[in-house]
């Protein structure tokens, strides 16, 4: 058994690391943490950290009134860390190429930030115990959605995934609906699972979930026809869902600002 440390300690949270290059008080730095509670950033000087990598998380973080959607890498060491990153970011693009030629996630490996031209952050991969660059050629036309689901499933490869549990799980991250509630409904329909209901169980879920977001923001009969008007129209028209629920999420971001100015 692991050895646990009894007495006063820090509450067990992910330490978050954010990518940018930056200064503060006269330091100049690749990431940072940042003190919420005293609005400050801590730039972080050591420009590697090494641990295992285990999940990765696609997260929407409200921005200026719009969703920004972030790419978190979670990573096991002396403590939690998650890196978090735009998914458009050069960082996050040269780790998921770099990332996508590791054969085996059980080593421990080492993320790097890297400066490139004025303020721009490169990721660097490495075999932590061979000191070994993982290497990638750059690719920018690359398909970075599925290179991320490639290596969700190396990060989880004991089974396959449902299509109907991978989507719902993107569209309960990219809502940030609550895991609770997920299993209150599978509770109610007799479910351990999404891929154990029906799909017309799953269309309703996914609504229920998208009108749960737009509640505090605009009336449900406004939500709920441009739902149907945006999203299942789309759908209906070979758009991509979770693509198709982004705009609509733009679009009720843009309607409850209207409103607000008023």
């Amino acid at each position: 058994m692991t050895d646990i440390k009894l007495g006063l300690c820090n509450p067990p949270e992910p330490i978050y690391l954010y990518v940018k290059s930056g200064e503060a008080s006269g330091e100049s730095y690749l990431w940072y943490r940042y003190d919420i509670n005293n609005d400050k950033t801590i730039p972080v000087q050591e420009r590697g950290l090494t641990g295992y990598i285990t999940e990765l998380r696609l997260t929407a973080k409200e921005f200026r009134g719009k969703d920004n959607l972030k790419l978190d890498i979670v990573i096991s060491a002396d403590e939690l860390y998650v890196i978090r990153t735009g998914i458009e970011t050069n960082f996050a693009k040269t780790f998921l190429l770099a990332a996508s030629v590791v054969q085996d996630f059980t080593k421990a490996l080492t993320i790097a930030v890297t400066p490139g031209e004025e303020n721009v952050v490169f990721c660097r991969l490495y075999d932590a115990l061979t000191k070994t660059r993982f290497r990638c050629e750059w690719n920018p036309n690359a398909d970075w959605a599925s290179l991320i689901q490639l290596l969700q499933s190396k990060l989880s490869p004991s089974a396959p995934i449902h299509p109907q549990d991978t989507r719902i799980k993107q569209i309960r991250t990219l809502l940030d609906y609550p895991v609770e509630l997920i299993k209150e409904y599978l509770q109610f329909q007799d479910a351990k699972a999404p891929s154990q209901l029906p799909q017309a169980s799953i269309d309703e879920l996914v609504k229920t979930m998208c009108l749960a977001w737009a509640d505090d923001k605009i009336e449900r009969r406004y939500a709920e026809a441009a739902y149907q008007q945006q999203v299942l129209a789309a759908i209906a028209s070979d758009t991509d869902e979770v693509q198709a629920i982004r705009t609509w999420m733009n679009y009720v971001l843009g309607q409850r600002a209207a409103v607000t100015a008023r």
